[in-house]
């Protein structure tokens, strides 16, 4: 019997449509695994079911009821719980504290039922198996203890439905093991979940069902046990494959940076050795490790040991002033936050990089400068009116384009790109994807990571694919596809 029916729900933000007409349907009792890409709509759909989010038309029946117009309290009320990759707990507060937060237990003088709190919450970690102390503050708990902990509170307050996003993100191999346990005695007492997970080998694993979206539309569901990794992988990435038809091959030089076992904060162990002139594209999963190998090499992520060589040279580690030293460049990921600042114009936007170098000097030549600002904007087309004009009234694209203006201006001979084109239309992607590929015929080196297989297909000599932090495959820029990279990024090839 349905516990959930969603049926014909659309979602438009400022006019684009980003569900179209998708359906949802979740049995009593079952895990209900529902998988797509990056951007394919699972989320937005989750937040019309608890309400976050209006649905623009569309019907929603939950145990039997119909509900035109959900809320996140009335979604709560029936019995709706969203646990999400971000987990919603006060770390300030006690264990107990977070459990009955905005629900608690007074007396008829208003004082709280401390004692009554802290037994019902230990009889229910007792009966989940979970081993946690309703005292403790929650800023002591680990991250297993703290999933485990937002799940207990979603469930004390009789959740039939259990919305879990990539809950075992942090969690390692006994901990997930603990989970699936707690979660496959849930299902036989009658409690439903919507497992979101990229992760092929949990999916089969912990899954009754599945739903597939691409690009926030429904592509198909099923049992489990009626498919496989291959099946579902290539619902969730389609068979419009990107020929990468803008890759140019070219001659290499000799090797330019060589990473040697490094490990640090979210990726371990990785070994790579990249030559002069060479595209090498990086990707996995949101949180694999390959963003933060990036901001490993350039300083901005603790890296714990291991090596770095640029041009056969030691580079020391943790320290982005000797990374631009070596003459390593890196357009972060999230513009806006990292890259952009506002009250700067596109000159000094661009020429803050190199002043961070040249700190000594007495002077700032204004002319010698808007020169080469002039330069870059010819050579990047960027397109800007004047160099006086504030980075705020540029297309992100051309941001970018200023922001890649910003290391060559430094002289890098290394640019790392991370997530490059991000939230820039298009037209402005093709110019990005030209660029590097020049910028790498001049004999620039390239480290570009991106969740976009089409992206790496156009300008990679090669891409490393990245699973819980490590590099578990290699692939030649001819081996490259969606489906390959999603079977290895989704440890469903071994």
């Amino acid at each position: 019997m349905s516990l959930l029916e969603m049926k014909g729900i659309n979602k438009s933000f400022s006019g684009v449509q980003v569900l179209r007409d998708v359906s949802l349907s979740v049995e009593k009792g079952e895990v209900h695994a529902l998988l797509g890409e990056n951007g394919a709509g699972k989320s937005t759909l989750m937040n019309v079911l608890t309400g976050v989010y209006t649905k623009d038309s569309g019907s929603v029946v939950f145990d039997g009821v119909s509900y035109d117009n959900m809320t996140i309290s009335l979604s709560e009320k029936i019995g709706i719980a969203f646990v999400h990759q971000e987990l919603n707990l006060f770390n300030d507060l006690k264990v107990y504290e977070n459990i009955f937060l905005n629900k608690e237990y007074t007396t008829k003088f208003g004082s709280l039922k401390k004692k009554q709190m802290k037994a019902e919450c230990k009889k229910l970690f007792d009966e989940l198996g979970v081993d946690i102390d309703p005292d403790e503050l929650v800023a002591n708990l680990k991250t297993s203890q703290k999933q485990l902990l937002e799940i207990s509170k979603a469930l004390f307050f009789d959740a039939k439905l259990l919305i879990l996003d990539e809950p075992t993100t942090s969690l390692n191999n006994s901990e997930i093991e603990h989970l699936f346990g707690i979660l496959n005695r849930l299902k036989e007492e009658g409690t439903s979940f919507i497992f979101i997970s990229h992760k092929m080998p949990e999916i089969f694993e912990l899954s009754d069902s599945y739903t597939v979206f691409r690009n926030g539309q429904y592509i198909g569901s099923g049992k489990i046990a009626d498919t496989n990794a291959e099946k579902i992988t290539e619902m969730m990435v389609g068979h419009a494959a990107n020929n990468g038809e803008l890759y140019k091959p070219r001659k290499y030089g000799d090797t330019v940076l060589k990473l040697d076992s490094l490990t640090g904060e979210g990726f371990k162990d990785v070994s790579l050795e990249i030559k002069k002139g060479q595209i090498i594209g990086l990707t996995g999963l949101q949180g694999s490790g390959s963003s933060e190998l990036l901001q490993g090499i350039f300083g901005t992520a603790k890296v714990y040991s291991g090596n770095i060589e640029v041009n056969g040279a030691g580079m020391p580690l943790n320290s982005i002033h000797k990374a631009m030293k070596s003459h390593i460049g890196m357009l972060p990921g999230n513009r806006k936050e990292n890259s952009v600042v506002q009250d700067m114009s596109l000159l000094e936007n661009m020429y803050l990089a190199e002043h961070t170098l040249s700190a000594g000097k007495f002077h700032i030549n204004r002319g010698a400068e808007k020169k080469k600002f002039e330069d870059y904007r010819k050579i990047l087309n960027i397109k800007a009116q004047s160099s006086d004009d504030s980075i705020l009234s540029l297309s992100g694209g051309n941001q970018q384009k200023v922001f890649i203006a910003r290391w060559l201006n430094t002289n890098a001979e290394i640019l790392i790109f991370d997530n490059p084109t991000q939230g820039i239309d298009v037209g402005a992607k093709e110019e990005i994807y030209a660029l590097i590929l020049k910028l790498a015929e001049e004999g620039k080196t390239i480290i570009i990571n991106t969740l976009e297989i089409p992206e790496i297909q156009k300008v990679a000599d090669y891409c490393a694919v990245f699973y819980e932090g490590s590099v578990v495959k290699i692939l030649k820029h001819d081996e490259i596809d969606e489906m390959t990279v999603m079977m290895y990024s989704t440890g469903s090839v071994v």
